[in-house]
């Protein structure tokens, strides 16, 4: 029985890897180079493994970067948890303008924060990560002021309710990125990795974030930051998965997988669907992103290739007309071009494919499921925006 396997899996790989033979003509010499099955094989499995190799440092990269952050964040919420009343007593003793100073850069710095947060955020919500709780501190700074400085006390009530604010929108941060990391996994994709992806092209000047006049960051204000952007690095990605359909779902005339070539009758992979269609129906972009390629492939005719930005690209082929450029941003559902029949094509069809990392996957699962994730996701947002308004 094993035997039979063995060798039913060599005769395949055979069939992959026909022996082949090349003519060379130099100064009038003929030359034949042969090719042999189980080079092809070696070349390939030596590439296969190369491959893995790249796939599994990626893999430890993101892994790696993902625990140095929550590290961060965990020593950034013990800093917070140091702040004693009394040393800040000592601080408002020795110097009331600089405490005046430092409460006006930290309002500064939380009205910059609000101004980049998404349109349905509020700082509402349980936590999803430990976070500081300064509500005791503050209270007994407040009464140590009243008691020794007291026209200082307003500083020090207004200085207790940036930080209570500060520590709640830090909670719901919290909360809406391991929701929005839940309904990553949710659809088979490793949110680490997207978080890993998606800052491998940034940039810009340094501009270094102040809590306070002196130049330094509050651990507590840091501790925000922090989970604001892993917020919206997860939200990004999440919004960048394909999630539309490109053409009618009803009209899928092959699947992902193996299957009879419609040419030559034999086995062959086939790495994406295949959308029935008359020509001319409009194409969409499955999601946000760039055109990356616009152009004619061998095989593929008149295709349109978008990229997410999070290591997946999606690849549209066989198209009659183009209705995107290199370069352009897309939002998902925007229509990017027209069913055709160019390339290897037998008949008009949309031609769709989802690559991650540069290999190809079932785009279905995506497709069936991305939109509901996200559907639900927003709802439970929605949900506690209404909370917090009583609605």
């Amino acid at each position: 029985m094993e035997k039979n396997t063995v060798g039913g899996l060599m005769h395949r790989l055979r069939t992959w890897f026909p022996e082949r033979e090349f003519f060379m003509r130099s100064q009038g010499h003929v030359r034949f180079v042969k090719i042999t099955s189980r080079m092809q094989m070696t070349v390939a499995g030596v590439a296969l493994v190369a491959l893995l190799g790249w796939a599994g440092s990626m893999g430890a990269l993101a892994v790696s970067q993902y625990r140095a952050q929550a590290e961060r964040a965990d020593l950034l919420t013990r800093a917070a948890q140091v702040a004693k009343a009394e040393d800040r007593l000592e601080d408002y003793r020795q110097d009331l303008d600089q405490i005046t100073a430092n409460l006006e850069q930290r309002q500064d710095f939380l009205d910059g924060i609000l101004q980049m947060l998404p349109a349905d955020m509020n700082a509402d919500g349980e936590e999803a990560a430990p976070v500081s709780d300064s509500t005791e501190e503050a209270q007994e700074l407040i009464g140590l002021i009243e008691g020794a400085i007291p026209e200082a006390a307003g500083l020090a009530r207004i200085e207790a309710r940036q930080l209570a604010f500060v520590e709640r929108l830090t909670r719901y941060a919290d909360r809406r990125a391991s929701r929005t990391e839940q309904a990553i996994r949710s659809l088979g994709l490793d949110p680490r990795a997207v978080m890993v992806r998606d800052e491998a092209a940034m940039g810009g000047p340094l501009q270094m974030l102040r809590s306070d006049s002196n130049g330094s960051l509050d651990p507590r204000f840091e501790r925000l930051a922090l989970s604001l952007s892993r917020m919206s690095a997860l939200e990004r990605g999440l919004g960048e998965i394909p999630q539309v359909m490109p053409a009618d779902m009803r009209s899928i005339s092959s699947g992902f997988g193996y299957r009879r070539d419609p040419f030559t009758g034999r086995a062959a992979m086939h790495a994406g669907l295949d959308f029935r269609g008359p020509i001319g129906a409009p194409i969409h972009a499955a999601a946000d992103g760039r055109v990356s390629f616009v152009g004619t492939k061998a095989g593929y005719g008149r295709t349109v290739e978008i990229t997410h930005g999070n290591g997946m690209m999606t690849r549209y082929a066989h198209m009659s007309r183009w209705d995107a450029r290199v370069g352009q941003q897309v939002s998902a559902g925007e229509v990017i071009g027209r069913i055709g029949n160019t390339g290897r094509s037998t008949g008009p069809h949309l031609h769709f494919e989802v690559h991650i990392n540069g290999r190809p996957v079932n785009p279905r699962p995506f497709l069936e499921s991305a939109s509901n994730v996200l559907e639900e996701a927003r709802a439970e947002f929605a949900a506690t925006g209404d909370e917090k308004h009583g609605h």
